[in-house]
């Protein structure tokens, strides 16, 4: 069970790194978001009306830039506004590969280094376009790289070491505010080139990059804080060695920090980092917790961005899968009941981990009362009904956590819990496993002072709550209890009312509670179970069927005679014996009449009497069961019965039940009342079913009376 609750955190962890087209749109708007202080009007030039044309304004600001790599005023502006163009164009992600293949690329490397400087004869203080040009070269190659297909060809043209180096320009002296723009674009561009790039992200911690990403945290300017944060969330994930070289350059304190900042995007990106940095790395998750993370992570639960909370209840559910403790520590520090109103929030994925982090800490014992008295029961069994099977399930793995607790257990019942686990359509099969699971660990709570609080519910509950709890211990409660519960208690009497209801979900709802109680005494399917023996006695045997030996009476069917033996009638039944020993005609008769039964029926019935046993085919069953019921021969109607009852069909079932009514035919008739139960979704849509619902109520409540009352009556029940 636990297995698969980690697989849920994993995959959310891989979908937040993904190559999906949102993802790499994302990463898009973050370049685009930051350079918004020095965009302008790009003109026709940025929107070519062709192909042929987009290329020569693409080759044009190229050959710009290839030609003007110099420290001159009047170079430096050319390659700022070249490199702007260049910029706006490749927003465009269509444009992108016609930039790349114009060979923009060696030139955008090119100028990630500034040039010599040359100092203008008598001036001093700032130089002009001082860091513009390689923050406008770091911000382009970062949009190329949005394509994975870029990232390599970027990295070998030599990009790496410059942008590295661009991370350290805060340290040369320069006016922090002047160099932010370039830094944060270097760290965007790195976020790019190492996204779901193992080889690149291991390339950026051999060229140095870690350090002065993590320095780069503590900066002045919050925009680069979020920059590096988002560097150094890629570069952890997946990559252990990344993930240990920021832990050593002393990240843990200032991220952790960050996680308190009122600003959405610091503490969005700080999260993240650790979520990646804890991922699959327990040593590390150790280190976090001890560093002091749990506290501003539930804070973060209430945060006013969804992706922040999301983070968060992904990483307390990574928290809770270390040890007991952390569980318990968890919910006492308040995580429980912002959890629970996630679970009703209308973003998906927000519900998906809020889900995921209450199952991981619905497997302690101390939580499992904590998250139900929170009303946390409730928006769990709604999102089974989501078409999510990640969300299913991890809503499945919480209730399995608590339904542990015998506490919780007239709490799942009294709010219709069975009912949603049993008819819930789950999408894959650890979820089926983990709800069939859930079932079987309610059944077995189902007794001592569980058992006695539901049946408190049961006679004073609301009706509806009265109904659901006599629903439940129909399919959960054991065969011992049935007399108990639905007899003394009136359970009977509840699940009868919802079968007569005009609700169909109520009438399906009590004919399968009803079907599972006729069958907890016997695993043997209605139609598979032979009928009783017949009553013992002894039989003159098949050699004096029809045979005139010894013969003191015959009988004239269909003008043939049939030569019998009075003891052997005598002992079948007490139509016969009426016959001879009492004031009718017959008592002296050397011939007697038969005028209502055919030959071969009549003869299959004396073969019955004389041996205790025939085949009985479907086409003679029913004129051999009124013949059998004419003559009270009891044995024979319940192998007619028997025989008949494997016909019931949805089509025949009205007119069976009919025929089991005129012949007084208790077995067949009982399972006619099991198979309109058994077949409640075929049948329902009949015109004719609510008035066969209420022809066989009487018989029903008679029926299952009997059975609960003397279970060993029940097994005579079985057709």
């Amino acid at each position: 069970m636990e297995n698969k609750s980690q697989s849920s955190g994993r995959r959310f962890r891989d979908q937040s790194a993904s190559t999906s087209p949102s993802s790499r749109r994302s990463l898009k708007r973050k370049l685009d978001e930051v350079c918004g202080d020095d965009r302008g009007s790009v003109g026709s030039e940025s929107n070519p009306g062709s192909q042929k044309d987009l290329v020569r304004d693409i080759r044009a600001q190229v050959e710009i830039l290839d030609s003007v790599v110099s420290s001159n005023e009047q170079d430096r502006a050319s390659a700022k506004r070249a490199l702007h163009i260049l910029s706006e164009l490749a927003k465009n992600e269509d444009n992108v590969n016609a930039i790349v293949d114009c060979g923009a690329v060696p030139v955008l490397v090119q100028h990630l280094q500034a040039p010599s400087l040359l100092e203008r004869e008598g001036e001093a203080g700032p130089r002009l376009y001082e860091h513009e040009v390689e923050k406008g070269s770091a911000f382009t190659l970062g949009l190329l790289a949005i394509k994975p297909e870029h990232q390599q060809l970027i990295v070998d043209a030599g990009a790496l070491p410059w942008l590295v180096n661009l991370l350290k320009r805060h340290s040369d002296g320069a006016n922090p505010r002047v160099v932010s723009g370039v830094i944060r674009r270097a760290a965007d561009a790195i976020t790019n080139l190492a996204h779901e790039n193992s080889r690149i992200k291991t390339r950026v911690r051999i060229e140095g990059g870690i350090p002065p990403l993590v320095e780069l945290l503590e900066f002045a300017d919050s925009k680069v804080q979020r920059a590096a944060a988002g560097a150094l969330r890629t570069l952890a994930f997946k990559n252990d060695e990344n993930k240990n070289q920021i832990v050593e350059c002393n990240a843990l304190p200032t991220l952790i920090l960050m996680l308190r900042s009122e600003d959405t995007a610091i503490h969005y990106e700080a999260v993240g980092v650790i979520g990646n940095l804890v991922h699959s790395s327990p040593n590390i998750k150790k280190e976090v917790l001890a560093a002091g993370a749990l506290q501003p992570v539930i804070g973060l639960l209430r945060s006013c961005c969804s992706e922040s909370q999301r983070e968060a209840a992904l990483l307390l559910g990574q928290f809770a899968a270390t040890d007991s403790d952390c569980k318990v520590h968890i919910v006492q520090r308040g995580a429980v009941p912002p959890l629970i109103e996630m679970l009703q929030s209308p973003d998906a994925q927000l519900r998906e981990m809020s889900a995921f982090a209450l199952g991981r800490l619905a497997q302690d014992p101390h939580n499992q009362a904590g998250i139900a008295h929170s009303r946390g029961i409730v928006p769990l069994l709604k999102l089974l009904e989501s078409k999510n099977g990640s969300l299913q399930h991890n809503a499945a793995f919480a209730l399995y956590g608590l339904a542990d607790n015998e506490d919780n257990v007239a709490d799942l019942i009294r709010v219709g819990g069975v009912q949603k686990l049993q008819d819930g359509e789950f999408i894959v099969q650890p979820t089926r496993d983990c709800v069939a699971k859930t079932l079987k660990r309610l059944e077995e709570k189902i007794h001592g002072r569980v058992l006695r609080h539901l049946l408190y519910m049961m006679r004073s509950g609301e009706r509806n709550v009265q109904r659901r709890v006599a629903l439940a211990l129909a399919h959960l409660c054991s065969p011992d209890d049935q007399k108990t519960i639905f007899i003394d208690n009136n359970g009977l009497v509840l699940l009868l009312e919802l079968l007569e209801s005009s609700n169909s979900k109520h009438q399906r709802d009590s004919s399968m509670a009803l079907c599972r109680l006729a069958n907890k005494e016997s695993s043997l399917s209605p139609i598979d179970a032979a009928p009783p023996s017949p009553i013992p006695q002894v039989y003159l045997g098949e050699q004096y069927v029809n045979n005139p030996t010894l013969s003191d009476v015959t009988f004239l069917v269909e003008g043939r005679r049939f030569y019998a033996h009075r003891i052997c009638l005598l002992a079948s039944s007490d139509a016969f014996r009426a016959m001879f020993d009492g004031g009718y005609r017959e008592k002296d008769a050397k011939d007697i009449e038969i005028p209502n039964i055919k030959w071969d029926v009549f003869e299959l019935m004396m073969r019955y009497i004389y041996t205790g046993s025939v085949d009985v085919n479907l086409d003679i069953a029913q004129d051999l069961l009124r013949a059998a019921d004419q003559y009270l021969l009891e044995g024979l109607k319940r192998l007619c019965e028997y025989t008949i009852a494997q016909d019931i069909s949805v089509e025949n079932v009205s007119l069976m039940f009919e025929l089991s009514e005129a012949f007084n035919a208790v077995s067949l008739r009982n399972a006619c009342i099991l198979y309109i139960l058994e077949k409640y979704d075929k049948l329902s849509i009949m015109p004719w079913y609510s008035q066969l619902i209420q022809r066989i109520l009487p018989e029903t409540r008679d029926y299952f009376a009997r059975v609960l009352t003397s279970p060993s009556s029940h097994v005579e029940l079985r057709r």
